[in-house]
């Protein structure tokens, strides 16, 4: 109950903050620019000739772009959230006052982490949804799995936030929130080195990149997004190509073959559960 209770008042919280309405209403323009982008793609398109098939494969890695741009704005609300979720409320002595109550330091962590975990994976499934929806209605292309590409660009999200959270509860807000993001960065770095690598035929470095996906899992989850936007057509040409041609598609980070496995969708999870317990074993070990 206690729980249920913080992530209430953590999502009443973060609809206080003038930050998330003005990433609301920054996303609704982004959807309406992208929108009219789309559109003089479409129309420019027609009058070049473009064949039907070519223009779906154009709008499907544009689609795909506007999705990236969307994780980093993900990975940044992420990482500005948690990372102040713990550490402001001990810097502004308010924990002083809730460790006074039979409220269990668990119950704080679980309950901030549900209530963040929450706004992120909502934003990022009706901002995914949004976008898709204004692309179709523009272009006429549809991808084959809108929602799961918002969910996994709402479970990179809720990765770094785990991060984030388990971050607040030793360092200060901003620089927890540079950590983070800075770890991002490096996830993503690993990503496109490991897809090189591979490539080029360096099965060794492949392997040891690949390894170091695992440590945050990320590159996997937006592989998720990238599979769930694109064209069966494009997938199917692309994985059939020439030796070359193909080895080439797979060092895209853009490109996918094929989704996440379950087993690597259950390893984030457990994933997940492991460092909120670190984070909850963290907090447990700090002086307020």
């Amino acid at each position: 109950m206690n729980v249920l209770l913080i992530a209430r008042l953590t999502l009443l919280e973060a609809l206080r903050r003038r930050l998330l309405w003005a990433l609301i209403v920054l996303t609704v323009i982004v959807v309406v620019l992208t929108g009219i982008a789309f559109g003089l793609l479409v129309d420019n398109a027609h009058q070049h000739g473009v064949s039907e098939l070519e223009l779906i494969v154009g709008v499907s890695q544009v689609l795909i772009l506007v999705a990236f741009m969307f994780s980093f704005v993900l990975a940044m609300t992420a990482a500005f959230l948690g990372a102040p979720a713990i550490a402001s409320d001990l810097d502004s002595g308010v924990l002083l006052a809730i460790a006074a109550r039979p409220i269990r330091r668990a119950d704080l962590v679980l309950g901030k982490w549900l209530g963040l975990a929450a706004i992120a994976l909502g934003y990022a499934v009706v901002a995914g949804l949004a976008e898709v929806s204004v692309v179709d209605l523009v272009t006429g292309y549809a991808p084959p799995d809108p929602l799961g590409a918002s969910a996994f660009l709402g479970a990179q999200a809720i990765v770094l936030l785990s991060v984030a959270l388990l971050i607040s509860t030793r360092l200060p807000a901003v620089a927890g929130g540079a950590v983070a993001v800075v770890l991002f960065g490096l996830s993503w770095m690993a990503g496109v080195m490991g897809n090189v690598a591979s490539a080029l035929g360096l099965d060794s470095l492949a392997s040891t990149v690949s390894s170091a996906r695992f440590i945050l899992p990320l590159d996997g989850l937006w592989r998720g997004t990238v599979f769930s936007l694109e064209p069966p057509a494009a997938i199917l040409v692309l994985s059939g190509a020439g030796h070359g041609v193909g080895r080439v598609a797979t060092s895209n980070p853009f490109f996918a073959a094929s989704g996440p496995e379950p087993g690597f969708l259950l390893y984030v999870v457990a994933w997940v559960a492991a460092v909120l317990g670190l984070a909850i074993a963290s907090f447990r070990r700090r002086e307020i």
